[in-house]
């Protein structure tokens, strides 16, 4: 296991890292929110992180964050962190996935959005969500196709319990992460039109992009929130 100095010390290149990204594109580094990947890492591992300063996590699957977060519980109270679900999200983890997680990245449908909706509705709950969308058509990913990805904004901005907030994606993985720029390019763009044509509320300005590898690039191209992983906590076994 890595000790807390080692945790310290990848966040703090991390976060240099970020401001450089920030500084060259003109942003406040306020703008981009550090998500950390606790995906597979043991919940020893994940405290580690937040003593050093992590806020926000992020988990794949919903079987595996209802063990970490309820065993975090105390901790991510006094801290004040929250956690995202990142990962695909089936119809049968709905429920729990709402009693668990401030945000969801992955709506990728309307029957999940609607199934989502109905779940805050019955627990009067005001859920932020983002929509994934699969901008390299890859079979094995989820996302909507960006050719529907407007037309679904419009559908989900109409769901009374749900707060539509932006876009996520990942894109096809790349060894160059300057490949990775025009995923990244498009993504903003369907941001922006969404928002020119009025298909959304003032509130959809998230874009959850950019991972390990390539978060500067995406942080260049204006995500407001990168998934950092394996920099962070090392490498996966």
């Amino acid at each position: 296991m890595l000790a807390t100095t080692g945790i310290r010390d990848r966040l703090a290149r991390i976060e240099e890292r970020i401001g450089s990204s920030c500084q060259r594109a003109g942003r406040d580094r306020r703008e981009v929110t550090l998500i950390g990947v606790s995906k597979t890492f043991p919940t020893e591992l994940i405290a580690e992180g937040i003593d050093a300063g992590l806020r926000v996590l992020g988990e794949n699957r919903v079987q595996e964050a209802a063990t970490k977060i309820p065993a975090l519980s105390e901790l991510c109270a006094a801290s004040g962190v929250v956690w995202h679900l990142i990962g695909h999200l089936q119809s049968n983890k709905v429920r729990r996935a709402v009693e668990l997680f401030s945000m969801i990245h992955s709506v990728d449908s309307l029957k999940l959005a609607e199934r989502i909706d109905a779940v805050c509705g019955e627990t009067g709950r005001q859920l932020p969500i983002l929509i994934e969308v699969n901008l390299g058509g890859e079979e094995s990913k989820a996302g909507v196709k960006a050719t529907e990805t407007l037309a679904l904004c419009e559908q989900i901005g109409k769901l009374p319990n749900l707060q539509l907030q932006g876009l996520m994606t990942v894109p096809p993985f790349a060894e160059a992460p300057e490949d990775t720029r025009p995923y990244f390019r498009e993504l903003r763009a369907l941001r922006d039109q969404a928002v020119s044509l009025g298909l959304v509320s003032p509130a959809f300005t998230h874009l959850s992009m950019g991972m390990s590898h390539d978060f500067e690039v995406a942080i260049e191209e204006g995500a407001t929130m990168v998934r950092v992983g394996t920099a962070i906590f090392g490498s996966r076994g």
